[in-house]
């Protein structure tokens, strides 16, 4: 069973930056792409970013784009969120999930992780 585990999630001032990382046990051929979602309180966990483990093609939110980086790093099995300019309403839960096809819906991935709180004070 491919362990997904995220990292790097904590309190930051607005204008602030966080990297988080998603480390997976193992990588399958399950796993071509890795993504990152999150879940703020009362609202629908949504998609961030994704990015395909092969060839590197990246997806954003449009909410997120140039702000937000995804990258990976093949040899460690870990794939990254760099998070920039961090604002309040980026405060949620963050999640990262691994699957064969890219998906906005965080349940059409295979492998997902436990999550990661990210808050961002104003």
């Amino acid at each position: 069973q491919v362990q997904l585990v995220e990292s790097g999630g904590g309190l930051v001032q607005a204008g602030g930056s966080l990297r988080l990382s998603c480390a997976a046990s193992a990588r399958t051929f399950s796993m071509y792409y890795m993504g990152w979602f999150r879940q703020a309180p009362g609202k629908d966990r949504e998609f961030v970013a994704a990015v395909n483990w092969r060839d590197g093609r990246t997806y954003y939110a449009d909410s997120e784009k140039g702000r937000f980086t995804i990258s990976r790093d093949n040899a460690k099995n870990t794939v990254y969120l760099q998070m920039n300019s961090l604002k309040p309403e980026d405060t949620a839960v963050y999640y990262c999930a691994a699957g064969s096809s890219w998906s906005r819906d965080f349940y059409d991935y295979s492998h997902r992780g436990q999550g990661t709180q990210v808050t961002v004070s104003s």
